[in-house]
């Protein structure tokens, strides 16, 4: 189990939101060789099933932001890795890194970091007010059209964004680099040739897809030195399970999601 008090403020961080990516969806896809880049960067190679603090994109967002990420599967309320500073903090611990802020944004930003947000959904789109909000708890946001759920090439689009911010940046400052990967969201049908419906299967395809993109990503990031990685879903998806479908609803296949907090040490040369 990672400490925080080891990783900041030494390590940047990169912060993955799989938008309504099933734990059971990357755990199939991950067991069959589909999403290798993503294998190699997991600790021990694999996901672990936690829970999700909300049943969509912005309250879990909300609450990742300040400091609740996916909470164990398991019974027992185990310390934060990140939290803000509050009178009661029963989740605050030894490993737990804390920010006298708001939300773990702007405590980074306060320790120097330079805070990136690349969104993929409409809730980082900055179309509306309240497609702003999540956005601007960031120094910068960066979203077009091409990096939405409609756009079978959003992952790529994301990506070319994320090494243009990565090869500008000078290696003697920390960064926080967050993407909200949309692929994942619904919809996903199109990455199944011939397929009209969302499916399970279309979602797996979506994260297979997703995956080959994020590899150019991770092969970048040795170079700005070490990184602590947070990988996660924002919530799950149902595709018809017990009569339920989507999500904004309290079903276990939104619940359920992946989680992994990892290490990416620097290229040493």
């Amino acid at each position: 189990m990672i400490s925080g008090h080891d990783v900041i403020p030494s390590h940047n961080i990169l912060f993955i939101t799989l938008d309504s990516l099933r734990f059971d969806t990357a755990r199939s896809v991950l067991h069959a060789g589909r999403s290798p880049n993503l294998a190699r960067i997991l600790p021990g190679g694999n996901w672990e099933e936690r829970r999700t603090l909300g049943t969509y994109t912005f309250p879990a967002h909300m609450s990742f932001f300040a400091g609740w990420l996916p909470t164990p599967a398991r019974p027992g309320r185990p310390p934060r890795l990140l939290a803000c500073r509050s009178p009661n903090g029963a989740t605050i611990g030894e490993r737990t890194y804390v920010f006298d802020a708001p939300d773990i944004v702007s405590g980074l930003a306060g320790l120097g970091y330079r805070t990136v947000c690349i969104g993929g959904v409409e809730f980082f789109s900055h179309l509306t007010p309240l497609g702003s909000v999540l956005p601007a708890l960031f120094q910068e946001s960066h979203w077009h059209r091409r990096m939405s759920a409609d756009e079978p090439d959003s992952t790529r689009h994301q990506v070319d964004v994320a090494l243009r911010i990565l090869d500008g940046h000078p290696k003697d400052r920390r960064l926080l680099l967050f993407l909200n990967v949309s692929a994942t969201h619904m919809p996903t049908h199109f990455y199944l040739p011939g397929q009209s419906q969302d499916s399970w299967e279309s979602q797996c395809a979506a994260l297979a897809y997703a995956d080959t993109e994020l590899g150019r990503l991770f092969d970048a990031l040795p170079s700005l030195g070490p990184w602590l990685g947070l990988i996660c879903a924002d919530h799950g998806e149902a595709y018809g399970e017990d009569g339920w479908t989507g999500h904004s609803i309290s079903h276990p296949t939104v619940w359920a999601v992946p989680y992994a907090e990892t290490v990416i040490p620097a290229t040493t040369r």
